[in-house]
């Protein structure tokens, strides 16, 4: 049996396939179906998962685009700006970071000319919003 613990690879299954059949995770995990149920119930419980997803391969999605765009925001409208891009229905995913952004967000558009406008007249617009850096994705790899 693997060294990870029960919810590593619980989660693990859940994070590699997100439609799994409890079955399935089972099998993966070497548990039970009711040992799966309790940790899946738990961890959502406890706001370890806060969703399941579909991922998507920019490339073979004609009908939109998608980028993340590293925001940067003034630290004391931090709470405000996080508040009004969390409302944005163009923002699919949005979290804090510690690398060169405040913050990282997957935004999604039409198309390249529609996705520009979401950031410079929706994003660039927030008040204490200091930057926007996109970076729009265009092939799935893994």
């Amino acid at each position: 049996m693997s060294s990870e613990s029960t919810e590593e690879r619980i989660l693990e299954a859940l994070e590699d396939d997100a439609q799994a059949s409890y079955t399935e995770i089972a099998d993966r995990a070497d548990v039970s179906k009711p040992t799966v149920r309790k940790y899946i119930n738990k961890l959502e419980d406890e706001g370890v998962i806060v969703g399941y997803t579909a991922e998507v391969d920019p490339k073979k999605l004609s009908s939109q685009s998608i980028a993340l765009v590293g925001i940067d925001v003034a630290s004391e409208r931090y709470v405000e700006a996080t508040r009004e891009l969390r409302e944005m229905d163009a923002i699919r995913s949005l979290y804090t970071s510690s690398g060169d952004h405040m913050l990282m967000a997957e935004v999604r558009a039409d198309d390249g000319g529609e996705l520009g406008a979401v950031i410079n007249d929706e994003i660039l617009e927030i008040d204490g919003v200091t930057a926007a850096h996109p970076s729009f994705l265009q092939e799935r790899l893994k």
